[in-house]
């Protein structure tokens, strides 16, 4: 039984504010979810509201997903339901989603929001950083200067600083995993003259370069060939809902690596669900995870409940708040993984936000 809620905003920076949800039994245990979702923040705080006023009724089965914001709220109250449920049982959530079935996940580390230096050598001391910090993989975000409308003699153009990024950081990090995400900012020409500039800097993917919607699935079918071609995945799929979401793109085959993210596609039982179609297709299942804690143990819990998976993205050193707000402490991260064997209920963790730092919305 559900006895209060809370939707509790954190401003974290001026790109950034978490959201998050508590759910509150009343007899000491407090389910945690994570709703956040950069520019749409205050829509998707009205509609967690809504649904949580009337707690008797809520059903965790029965919520909206007909929008992105609709889908972060309600993937948000299916993610507190399941780590009450867990913390109420005295089991980790990885066992009360099925079973824990690898002790240590492997993650990766955007550096992408820390940098705030967007020069080539800002952009590779990030990653230099990241490294010594104990991570062996590395996501950026280099393409700043882009824009989908761009004529082609502009977004050439705008292509060449992120092009100097990819090859700062690829020699500051070596031969490890490097991943470039374009955040769609490419029309279907301009995505592949840059995965041919992107060739020769050996990169593991290359993610959402187009916009995706049905109408994209063909291109994005043609940049996949493409990107193989120059020894590359290609990767995306972060804010699709539901498995409905992602079942025409992996029939298609649009992508090798597919990333569901838990604030959006439904919780974590339907990201199960959707990692076990994903396989089916054979899609790489990566999970999308750049934004807080929350989100963070939710996506840990799922992965250690799948037999294997790729590596998880990881936020890396957006705010010291990641690691200040989370009450226990989140398991030690070792050679680029984390420690799943001794966790707690639940989670694992919990939250203690000084009412100093909740954010405005």
């Amino acid at each position: 039984m559900i006895r209060t809620a809370q939707v509790i905003p954190v401003t974290v920076s001026a790109k950034t504010t978490w959201l998050f949800i508590a759910l509150d039994d009343g007899e000491g245990n407090t389910g945690w979810g994570e709703a956040t979702l950069q520019g749409q923040e205050a829509e998707v705080q009205d509609i967690a509201r809504r649904l949580l006023d009337d707690l008797p009724a809520l059903d965790p089965n029965r919520l909206p997903f007909a929008t992105l914001p609709q889908a972060a709220a309600a993937s948000a109250i299916r993610q507190a339901h399941d780590d009450l449920a867990a913390r109420r049982a005295g089991v980790a959530l990885s066992r009360h989603l099925g079973g824990t079935r690898r002790d240590a996940v492997g993650v990766y580390a955007n550096i992408n929001r820390r940098t705030t230096d967007r020069s080539p050598e800002g952009m590779a001391q990030s990653a230099r950083d990241a490294l010594a910090a104990g991570h062996g993989a590395i996501k950026i975000a280099p393409f700043d200067e882009v824009q989908p409308d761009q004529d082609r003699a502009t977004m050439a153009r705008a292509m060449e600083p992120g092009l100097a990024r990819i090859a700062a950081v690829r020699d500051a990090i070596g031969a490890r995993r490097l991943m470039v995400d374009c955040h769609w900012r490419f029309d279907v020409a301009g995505a592949e003259a840059m995965m041919d500039a992107c060739a020769p800097f050996a990169l593991h993917w290359i993610e959402c370069p187009i916009a995706e919607t049905p109408e994209t699935i063909p291109a994005l079918v043609d940049l996949r060939r493409r990107a193989n071609r120059n020894d590359a995945l290609l990767a995306g799929m972060e804010c699709a809902i539901l498995r409905a979401g992602f079942a025409p793109y992996a029939a298609a085959g649009a992508y090798d690596v597919m990333m569901p993210d838990v604030k959006y596609c439904g919780g974590p039982r339907e990201m199960l669900a959707i990692a076990a179609d994903l396989a089916e297709h054979g899609v790489v299942f990566s999970p999308h995870n750049p934004t807080g804690p929350i989100c963070h143990a939710h996506s840990l819990h799922v992965c250690a409940a799948l037999a294997d998976g790729d590596l998880l993205e990881m936020q890396f050193d957006e705010s010291p708040m990641f690691a200040s707000l989370v009450k226990d402490g989140l398991p030690p991260l070792t050679d680029g993984a984390f420690d799943m064997a001794t966790l707690a209920p639940g989670l694992g963790l919990s939250l203690e936000i000084p009412e100093t730092q909740f954010g405005t919305l």
